[in-house]
Parts: C-alpha cells; structure tokens; sequence
C-alpha cells in the first residue's frame, strides 16, 4: 500500500506541476499579444 501512496503523492507533484507551467506559459501569450514592439509581425496586415 506504501508504493501506491508513494505514487500517488509523485503523481500529485507531476500535475501540479504541470498545471503551474501552463498557467506561465498562457500568460506569458497573453501579455506577447499586447506588444506593439514588434511591426514585422504585423505585417500580413496593410
């Protein structure tokens, strides 16, 4: 029964992980979409 806490605790450590790093990234995206310093990536619009 220990090896399935053991695991059990890993998995709990592996998602939350998981979920912190998606949660960066998406903000991350998220503040990228509000920059104008970058006109090139622009420029598909006339």
């Amino acid at each position: 029964m220990e090896f399935f806490t053991s695991a059990i605790d890993t998995m709990k450590v592996t998602v939350t992980a998981l979920g912190g790093g998606l949660g960066v990234w998406g903000i991350i995206n998220l503040l990228e979409g509000y920059g104008n310093d970058n006109p090139g990536a622009n420029a598909h619009m006339r």
